[in-house]
């Protein structure tokens, strides 16, 4: 299921909570992911990840999001996604070092819907729409993909948990 221990989710998930609301939220409020979002998180992996895990698969990790960003930069050059879902991605990817490739991508396509729909039906109530009306993401015509990311990131490192209970 997924590759990190149950002890590294446990250390990891303050951070992976924290900066996966401040991307999701930033995201829908101005369609943008900030640059600082997706260096803490790398900083937390690069820092805290050297303490909680194997050294060797911390070095495959941050390969793997080497490759990650490379690919997302890529994808971005031709359009499909926006930079700032592509670095996310690359700063997200060592977490998932050593996880079931069909965890990772049937927990990203629930995250996806779960988030699509969501949003769609938050920005359906009129009193959501008043409290939040400065959000971009209610009447920008892309969908604000760090809402999908950050939730398969944060539920992933909760699913390492699953032994502690």
């Amino acid at each position: 299921m997924t590759g990190l221990s149950p002890v590294a989710a446990l250390v990891f998930l303050p951070f992976v909570l924290a900066i996966g609301i401040w991307v999701a939220w930033s995201d829908m409020r101005a369609m943008k992911i900030p640059n600082k979002a997706v260096l803490a998180l790398l900083a937390v992996f690069v820092i805290v990840g050297l303490v909680v895990l194997p050294f060797k698969m911390w070095l495959w990790a941050l390969g793997l999001g080497a490759v990650v960003l490379v690919a997302g930069f890529v994808i971005n050059a031709v359009g499909l996604v926006g930079a700032g879902d592509a670095k996310f991605a690359a700063a997200m990817a060592p977490f998932f070092i050593g996880g079931d490739i069909r965890f990772v991508l049937g927990l990203f396509a629930a995250c996806l819907l779960g988030a699509f729909v969501s949003h769609r039906l938050a920005r359906a109530v009129p009193a959501m729409r008043r409290a939040t009306a400065h959000w971009e993401s209610w009447t920008h015509a892309d969908f604000p993909m760090g809402l999908a990311l950050a939730g398969t990131l944060i539920f992933y490192v909760l699913a390492a948990l699953q032994p502690l209970f």
